[in-house]
């Protein structure tokens, strides 16, 4: 292998693991399937993902914005509105993510069957 292949191959790397590493951080996946469940305001957010906290879902909503992965839109109405919607990013990720729950569907019967 070249030098330009093993620089490619590490640059991959990276790239997969800091993707991994987004879409596993804790609480992530599950306000993006919120969102593609139809959440759009912060209590509705709340409402789907169980256990979450008010302080960690607005620091992952922020987080999820910065990522491109949920946009927040700010209506200047009495009181201000804001909601939060899927990006196209978001979206691709979570149909990416599917397989990944056919995967773990799968693997769960196999580990109830040699159990």
């Amino acid at each position: 292998m070249s030098d330009s292949n093993f620089a490619l191959d590490e640059e991959e790397c990276r790239r997969f693991q800091i993707s991994v590493e987004l879409a596993g951080r804790k609480w992530s996946a599950a306000i993006l399937m919120a969102g593609a469940r139809g959440a759009r305001r912060f209590s509705e957010y709340r409402a789907l993902v169980e256990g979450i906290s008010d302080r960690v879902l607005a620091a992952r909503l922020k987080e999820l914005e910065r990522e491109g992965l949920i946009e927040r839109d700010v209506q200047p109405t009495t009181p201000v509105s804001i909601s939060y919607n899927l990006t196209t990013s978001g979206r691709q990720l979570i149909s990416l993510l599917h397989p990944l729950v056919t995967w773990s569907r799968a693997r769960q019967g196999v580990l109830a069957v040699e159990s």
